[in-house]
């Protein structure tokens, strides 16, 4: 059942729409994603817990929901923001649509908002602490309570929120690398390359110490994707640090690349509104060649 729902931002601005899935406030980092496909896939990526995503691509939902196609259990953003909300998919691998899944995982969304504009406004000024809440259970006044309780990002730990807790073991082989993944809130996906390169993987949470990781005897460490901002957490740093003494082959993506930059004395700024999506331009400086990630 749709309802009237407000997105409200940190500076006053309100935008109205009518609002699918959960009826609750959601509160997070507004940003946007100029992906044209993979909704499902971006949802659950653990690496947007604490955000609410705006969809730059016209219409969400009409793929459906698969069971294939997470990347995690559960859907990560705090809420999604889209232009049209298809709430009648249209392919053979679906088997509930978005609102239905939106319902399950307890996330609200807003619709028919005007994404140019909001996405205009978060090039031009920079991310904005948001809430997308139903309008009639919730005035402006308790909206704007919750996103100051908010407060900022940067203060959250968020992969304490995605992060596994016990170590586990994702792929077994014999005589292959044996690959120990540091989980800050890892992609489904990550782990599936890995495994199907033939690498033996071993996650472990965050917490786990370079002696740990010495004790499973592996090959190579990876670290990997995650929430938040890497500045707080110096514990976590000085870990990785003691991992590169270990001499073994280590690589990291998202917030595990940004962690071994600090661990090598390196700073990190955060972007004004980051780069989510697909397909990024990226500029080699060393033989002035432009790529196209995929």
């Amino acid at each position: 059942m749709n309802f009237p729902a407000t997105l409200q931002l940190e500076n006053g601005i309100k935008l109205n729409g009518i609002g699918h899935g959960a009826k609750k406030v959601g509160v997070g980092e507004v940003v946007f994603n100029t992906a044209i496909t993979g909704y499902q896939e971006i949802l659950t990526d653990p690496s947007y817990d604490g955000q609410i995503i705006t969809f730059t691509y016209p219409h969400i939902g009409n793929t459906g929901i698969n069971a294939e196609d997470n990347e995690s259990a559960t859907i990560s953003a705090r809420g999604l923001i889209v232009k049209n909300f298809c709430e009648q998919p249209s392919n053979w691998r679906a088997d509930r649509t978005l609102n239905d899944f939106l319902l399950q995982q307890n996330v609200i969304c807003i619709s028919d908002i005007d994404t140019r504009y909001l996405t205009k406004l978060l090039r031009d000024e920079g991310c904005k602490i948001g809430a997308i809440y139903p309008s009639k259970e919730i005035n402006d006044e308790e909206a704007d309570f919750e996103i100051k309780k908010f407060g900022k990002i940067e203060e959250h730990n968020l992969i304490e929120n995605v992060a596994v807790k016990k170590p586990y073991t994702y792929a077994k082989t014999s005589n292959s690398p044996k690959v120990v993944a540091l989980d800050f809130g890892v992609k489904e996906n990550i782990l599936r390359i890995l495994k199907n390169k033939g690498a033996e993987i071993i996650v472990v949470p965050p917490t786990s110490s370079a002696k740990d990781i010495q004790k499973l005897s592996p090959d190579g460490i990876f670290l990997s994707n995650g929430p938040g901002d890497p500045n707080i957490l110096p514990d976590v740093v000085n870990q990785v640090k003691e991992m590169m003494d270990l001499n073994l082959p280590i690589f990291g993506i998202c917030l595990g690349h940004q962690l071994m930059s600090l661990a090598y004395g390196l700073n990190i700024t955060k972007m004004p509104f980051g780069h989510h999506g697909a397909n990024h331009p990226v500029h080699d400086l060393k033989n002035n060649v432009v790529y196209i990630t995929s």
